[in-house]
């Protein structure tokens, strides 16, 4: 039987995945530290997140905690961040064999 993915294409996806789910729980965190008013994580590290292939969560986590949806920044940069996680799975899954 022939393996649908190479061992490399499900590497690079599990580690697309993790930092998808790290940068969601980040997003969720510092929303609840906002809400207890205690020390929050840089909006820096958010977005610095979101760009090393962490986009998809950031923007599902903007959208499903109302967080960072009033900032300029954020509107902006995480939907670019999203859509380069995005092609980067699209050429793992298309163009590395």
């Amino acid at each position: 039987m022939e393996q649908l993915l190479s061992d490399i294409q499900l590497i690079l996806i599990g580690g697309i995945l993790m930092m998808n789910v790290y940068t969601f729980t980040l997003f969720y965190i510092d929303k609840q530290r906002a809400i207890k008013h205690k020390y929050r994580i840089s909006e820096k590290q958010l977005l610095i997140c979101s760009f090393l292939f962490g986009g998809i969560g950031a923007w599902v986590s903007m959208g499903m905690f109302r967080h960072k949806t009033q900032k300029l920044i954020f509107k902006l940069s995480v939907p670019i961040a999203a859509l380069l996680s995005f092609v980067s799975i699209m050429i793992v899954l298309f163009y590395l064999t």
